[in-house]
């Protein structure tokens, strides 16, 4: 992945003042339920710059992409989850793959996403329209992922992977994804919250965190303004007893390289490679997971051509 340069010198350095990325693992309310926090404005911003998003699209991958990170948390080694919305409305899905140790990619459909009128809110679920989500876990070692998927009820990201979670896995959880825009629309502060109740937590348990959830300060904002994912916690759920018990950087990667589509155009059928070579050059091959561009002049492409298979 060749990750582009923020040109941005004000958001820059905004960034490099905040905490670094991270997920935070909490035990919560007397170990009766698991909570993980994500700081992740660096990682929505250089998700921004690679994928050139506006401002609506930003908002919509990015809470995908914070999603993930949060989900990963689910997992460990080297397990992964991939996060797929198949849907109606214009943006028509997205794809997120996040992985234990933190790493995330992912990508909308429609980018940017055709619009018939401006947006006057950030209400995403006539951009989502009717559809499924669908969480699969690749857990190492396993020789078939397991996969579960729910109907968008909500249009509404956090809302409907709660729902996944009381549907599919008969867990109570509670979501929460938060970005907070300055004026210019730039991405100021960004993260998100899990909650998921641990085997035997008490309803008013649950009870008590959804209503707390309600009166929660923006967590974007209160990022972007210095604070760390773990002192937010700390802070605002203090009632409910946090006890840290991990910590795991996290951040926008993607593991393609120029040598593993090099790779692809080897592998083509020679057919396609001769049709390649009449078509025009330089040939830009893009990967759709990190908005990586590749580029080959017609004398790079000829030698992999000529590369034995």
């Amino acid at each position: 992945m060749i990750r582009k340069i923020i040109e941005d010198k004000e958001l820059s350095q905004h960034i490099a003042s905040l905490p670094p990325d991270g997920r935070e693992v909490f035990l919560i309310a007397g170990d009766n339920a698991r909570l993980s926090v994500v700081s992740a404005t660096d990682m929505v911003n250089s998700m921004k710059a690679n994928h050139d998003t506006g401002l609506l699209e930003t908002y919509m991958l990015g809470q995908g992409y914070i999603a993930g990170a949060l989900l990963s948390s689910t997992v460990k080694g080297n397990d992964r989850i991939l996060l797929q919305i198949e849907c109606g409305g214009p943006v028509k899905g997205l794809c997120v793959e996040a992985w234990a140790s933190g790493a995330v990619r992912g990508y909308l459909v429609n980018n940017p996403i055709p619009l018939s009128s401006p947006i006057t809110s950030l209400d995403t679920s006539l951009v989502y329209g009717p559809g499924f989500l669908t969480i699969t876990k690749y857990l190492e070692g396993s020789k078939t992922p397991f996969s579960g998927d729910v109907m968008l009820e909500y249009g509404n990201l956090a809302n409907d992977l709660a729902l996944y979670f009381s549907v599919s896995e008969q867990t109570p959880s509670l979501f929460y994804l938060s970005i907070d825009f300055d004026r210019s629309g730039r991405v100021w502060g960004a993260g998100g919250l899990f909650i998921q109740a641990l085997p035997g937590c008490p309803e008013n348990v649950l009870e008590n965190l959804q209503e707390k959830a309600k009166s929660l300060p923006k967590l974007g904002r209160l990022l972007g303004e210095g604070m760390s994912a773990r002192q937010y916690i700390e802070s605002e759920l203090s009632e409910f007893h946090p006890h840290h018990i991990g910590h795991t950087p996290i951040g926008f990667s993607c593991p393609c390289t120029r040598e593993s589509f090099s790779s692809y155009l080897s592998s083509l059928p020679e057919s396609e490679r001769c049709e390649i070579l009449k078509g025009e050059f330089p040939l830009e091959l893009e990967c759709l997971n990190c908005g990586t561009k590749y580029s080959y002049t017609k004398e790079e492409f000829e030698k992999i051509y000529k590369e034995p298979r």
